[in-house]
C-alpha cells in the first residue's frame, strides 16, 4: 500500500507538468480533466496514508512536492492565459507565500527542527489549498467550455457557465490568498518560537 501512496504522489508530479503543454496547445479539456485526476490523487493517497497508517518521510516529500508543483506550475499557465490583475496578483503572492514558507522550512532543516504541518482537520493551509484547487479547475472549466463554443451554440447552461466560472475562480483566488497570508502568518510566528532554540 505503502508503494501505491508513493505512485500516487509521484503521478502528481507527473500530471504538474503535463498540465504544461495541454495549456499551451490549448487542449482546455485534457487539462481540466489531468487537473482533476491529480486533485482526486491528493486526497486519496492521503487517505490511503493516514487510514492504512503507511506513511513516510518520502511519501511526505514527494506528496509536499506533488501538491506544490501542481498548484504553482498551473498557476503560472493561468497567468499566462489570463493576464489580468485580479488574476495575476494573487498568483504572484501566493507563489511567492510557498517561496517564503519554503525557505523557512529549509533554514530550520538546517539547524535539524522541523515545522511540521498543522494536523487540524481545518486548518487554514488546508483550507487555502482546498479553495486554490477549486479556483483552478472553475478556470480551467471555463477556458474548457469557451473552446467548444461554436456560433451554433445556443446552450443556456453554456453560456451560464462561461459568465459565472470566471467569477468563481477570481473570487476563489482572492479568497485563497487571503487564507494563505493568515497561514503564512501562523507559520511566521511558529518559525520565530523555533528560532529562541537555535542558540
Amino acid at each position: 500500500m505503502k508503494a501505491f501512496v508513493n505512485f500516487l504522489s509521484s503521478f502528481r508530479i507527473m500530471v504538474a507538468f503535463l498540465i504544461i503543454p495541454t495549456i499551451m496547445m490549448r487542449w482546455y479539456w485534457i487539462s481540466f480533466a489531468l487537473y482533476v485526476l491529480g486533485a482526486i490523487s491528493d486526497w486519496f493517497d492521503g487517505y490511503l496514508a493516514r487510514k492504512h497508517n503507511c506513511c513516510s518521510k518520502l511519501g511526505g516529500v514527494l506528496d509536499h512536492i506533488g501538491d506544490k508543483l501542481l498548484v504553482c506550475n498551473t498557476f503560472i499557465m493561468l497567468a499566462l492565459i489570463a493576464p489580468t490583475w485580479t488574476v495575476v496578483i494573487p498568483i504572484i503572492i501566493m507563489i511567492a507565500r510557498e517561496l517564503y514558507i519554503s525557505g523557512l522550512r529549509e533554514f530550520l532543516g538546517t539547524q535539524k527542527i522541523e515545522m511540521p504541518v498543522p494536523k487540524a482537520r481545518f486548518s487554514m493551509g488546508k483550507i487555502k489549498t482546498t479553495i486554490q484547487m477549486i479556483a483552478i479547475a472553475a478556470f480551467l472549466l471555463f477556458f474548457a467550455v469557451f473552446s467548444s463554443i461554436t456560433p451554433t451554440t445556443d446552450s443556456r447552461i453554456v453560456f451560464y457557465l462561461i459568465s459565472i466560472l470566471p467569477q468563481v475562480g477570481v473570487f476563489c483566488l482572492w479568497f485563497a490568498l487571503v487564507a494563505s497570508l493568515w497561514s503564512a502568518t501562523q507559520y511566521t510566528f511558529t518559525f520565530a518560537q523555533k528560532l529562541k532554540k537555535i542558540k
